[in-house]
């Protein structure tokens, strides 16, 4: 747009500055950047935060919704219901929410999941990260292989009773990191 050189808004807008910077601009950081600069703000402090907490640190805070993997489409919404007040009546389904991640964002993302359990909530999930699935409470492996070759349960149970099951490939790989 020629009246605003793609920034999205008026010059009277883009004129308001907090801390030397406009509105533009602050759509411009990472959550990372706009948790520093919004520190002393308990209310949009707390809501980066979450976005923190899902691992989201790197994404702009103006980042289009479409421009977003499925996972961090999940993490996004995620992050919403923890900035919610908690009821410890949800049940959380999540479909692969690690894809993509780092490993330090893993350790963040099971930090999230391990506090919604705390707190009373139920999470299922559909994942193939052995080091999210090692931490679950309890594991139904569906298989023996994807597509037309699966989807009959091969294994339920604990990582650990998984892990002694062996037509369960999901076992197999858990074993040596459960060092059974």
């Amino acid at each position: 747009c020629e009246q605003c050189n793609g920034k999205r808004f008026n010059d009277a807008t883009l004129r308001v500055k907090f801390k030397g910077l406009n509105i533009a601009d602050v759509l411009n950081l990472t959550v990372e950047e706009a948790a520093e600069l919004f520190a002393h703000h308990k209310k949009v402090n707390r809501i980066l935060q979450t976005l923190l907490d899902v691992g989201l640190g790197y994404i702009q805070l103006g980042q289009s919704s479409p421009t977003l993997s499925g996972g961090e489409a999940q993490r996004v919404k995620l992050s919403r219901e923890l900035a919610k007040i908690a009821t410890g009546d949800t049940l959380y389904i999540l479909d692969e929410p690690s894809t993509g991640l780092h490993f330090d964002d893993i350790r963040k993302l099971l930090s999230v999941i391990h506090r919604l359990v705390d707190a009373g909530n139920t999470v299922v999930m559909i994942e193939h990260n052995l080091d999210i699935i090692k931490t679950a409470d309890f594991i139904i492996d569906v298989g023996p292989e994807g597509g037309a070759g699966g989807g009959r349960i091969v294994a339920s149970g604990t990582p650990e009773e998984v892990a002694s099951v062996a037509e369960s490939h999901t076992g197999q790989y858990l074993s040596p990191l459960l060092n059974l």
